[in-house]
């Protein structure tokens, strides 16, 4: 299923623990505010991963395409903007991208992650409650 479900927006505050020895945020740490991006979506449709755990179902990522387009730096305040281009019975593809307050993009992503049991350590179909949340045209 595609989408085009409405955007889910997390802020970021960059640290000094963000960035490199000039100031400048760190590579993998876009990777960091990504996640805690997805993170704090499915947390905002109710959504606890402590409790899929529980279940031995986990999500991980599977493929990501990642375009680093201008620096953030130390203090500065970034918004992480995130939809689901793409719902699978066992995988979403989500669209992300920080933008700084100007709303000018820093980093975007296109980021694949597969719903899996943890113990087999293979795909399984996502839960019908959020596959059911991620699919809802008024999201």
């Amino acid at each position: 299923m595609d989408s085009t479900q409405v955007e889910f927006e997390w802020p970021v505050t960059v640290y000094y623990e963000d960035t490199d020895a000039g100031g400048v945020v760190y590579h993998s740490n876009y990777l960091k505010f990504f996640e805690r991006a997805r993170t704090e979506l499915l947390r905002n449709v109710g959504v606890s991963q402590q409790a899929l755990l529980e279940q031995n179902i986990g999500f991980v990522v599977r493929h990501m395409e990642i375009d680093f387009l201008q620096g953030a730096r130390l203090d500065d305040h970034l918004i992480v903007k995130t939809n689901i281009a793409e719902l699978k019975k066992a995988s979403l593809t989500f669209c992300q991208e920080i933008v700084n307050p100007e709303g000018k993009t820093l980093c975007r992503a296109m980021v694949k992650v597969a719903c899996i049991n943890n113990e087999r350590m293979r795909p399984t179909a996502i839960p019908q409650a959020i596959f059911m949340e991620f699919s809802r045209s008024d999201r």
